[in-house]
C-alpha cells in the first residue's frame, strides 16, 4: 500500500514540475497520470543503461529521471496536437 502512495506522490511532483516548465494547465488527476507514466518511462530508459539490483525486477526511476519522461511525454503530445481530456 506505501508503494501506491509513494508513485502517487512522486507522480504528482513530476507532473506539476513537468507542466510547469511546458506551462500547460491540467486538473490534478491528468498531472499525477503524467507524472506516474512520465517515471514509468523514464524507469523503462534508465533499465536500457542500468540493470536493477540482484533480486530486483524493477528499477527505480528517481525524481529527476521521473520529471524528463514528464517532459518527454508532454512534448509528444503537444507535437502530435493531442488534446488533454477535461477533468
Amino acid at each position: 500500500m506505501l508503494h501506491l502512495i509513494w508513485y502517487i506522490i512522486v507522480g504528482l511532483i513530476a507532473g506539476v514540475v513537468a507542466k510547469s516548465v511546458m506551462h500547460m494547465h491540467m486538473t490534478l488527476l491528468w498531472t499525477i497520470v503524467l507524472g506516474i507514466v512520465g517515471s514509468i518511462i523514464g524507469g523503462l530508459v534508465t533499465h536500457l543503461f542500468s540493470r536493477p539490483r540482484e533480486g530486483g525486477q524493477f528499477h527505480p526511476a528517481g525524481i529527476i529521471v521521473s520529471i524528463l519522461g514528464a517532459l518527454l511525454v508532454l512534448f509528444l503530445w503537444h507535437k502530435f496536437k493531442l488534446r488533454i481530456p477535461a477533468g
